[in-house]
């Protein structure tokens, strides 16, 4: 059974938003607070949105059709591969090529020359010849290795930043293949059939939403479903960690099978009982974010 505690959506720093200035109006019903000039998103809209997501994915799978994960930021491209090939399906992690579904049937051509390169004895051939080769299947490999064996449209696609993957949501849009997407504060919600509101930006975040879409496609035929595990006590309250969003995310160490923060980290936010009382945080409290740690979008 999939687990999903509200701990380890804190720990994970699901919760931080973007700076005020940086939101969209139309992520306000997701918006919980403000706090030191960042949104805090609501994590009891993210665990319902996360329910209809899992939901969506066991049935389409059930069904019998693909999913199709699309992450190409650097923060997202390790998560998105690797939760991908467990649960053994497609992902498009380096760049998204105009045209990937809406021009299926021409990808689908490159696909076939790729697996002819692959084939391929080079041997016979002049040295700048396999150069030419060479670079040819290295360039295919790494736009199109992760949807080889995608032999039809997926059936649903799951997104990480609906802004920096935006044709690939028009394509989806297009074409009315449903939409699983995170939704940061400064993304857009509307067009998005399931967006799960939340941070889009952290590595922890990303791949504990990864991990949870790759559960639903791992436990499609299970009867047990997901369970969602929202009481904390008091000490895991004070022991959620923030994720920071800096620009430099993608050099972090970070085992993505596993989600526990370290007990060295200091606590970043208020307990969970004062957030959700609308209380100021007290004085002792640190920053939820500091301000050189704020991502330059």
């Amino acid at each position: 059974m999939a687990v999903v505690t509200m701990k380890s959506l804190l720990e994970s720093g699901v919760h931080f938003g973007h700076q005020v200035k940086r939101w969209d109006p139309r992520m306000k019903k997701f918006i919980f607070a403000e706090r030191n000039g960042i949104h805090i998103i609501d994590l009891q809209k993210t665990i319902q949105s996360i329910k209809e997501a899992y939901d969506v994915v066991r049935k389409t799978v059930a069904s019998g059709k693909p999913v199709l994960f699309v992450g190409t930021k650097k923060q997202a491209q390790q998560a998105i591969q690797k939760e991908a090939e467990r649960c053994e399906q497609f992902y498009v992690n380096n760049r998204w090529l105009g045209g990937m579904l809406t021009n299926f049937s021409t990808v689908r051509k490159s696909i076939e020359r790729l697996i002819k390169l692959e084939k391929e004895d080079f041997s016979s051939f002049t040295k700048k010849e396999q150069a030419q080769l060479q670079k040819e299947k290295a360039k295919l490999e790494k736009n199109l290795s992760g949807i080889k064996g995608m032999t039809k449209l997926p059936g649903v696609i799951f997104v990480i930043d609906t802004r920096k993957e935006a044709i690939a949501v028009a394509e989806a849009q297009r074409l009315g293949i449903p939409i699983v997407a995170v939704v940061d504060t400064n993304c857009n919600p509307e067009g998005i059939d399931y967006p799960i509101p939340g941070n889009d930006d952290a590595i922890r975040s990303i791949s504990l939403f990864t991990q949870i879409i790759a559960n639903a496609v791992v436990e499609a035929e299970s009867e047990t479903g997901l369970k969602i595990i929202e009481t904390l006590n008091d000490d895991e309250g004070e022991s959620a960690t923030e994720e920071a969003k800096t620009d430099d995310e993608e050099e972090v160490e970070v085992d993505v099978a596993t989600y526990e923060s370290s007990p060295e980290a200091p606590a970043a936010v208020a307990p969970v009982e004062a957030v959700e009382a609308g209380e100021a945080a007290s004085a002792t409290v640190e920053p939820i974010v500091e301000e050189d740690k704020y991502y330059a979008k």
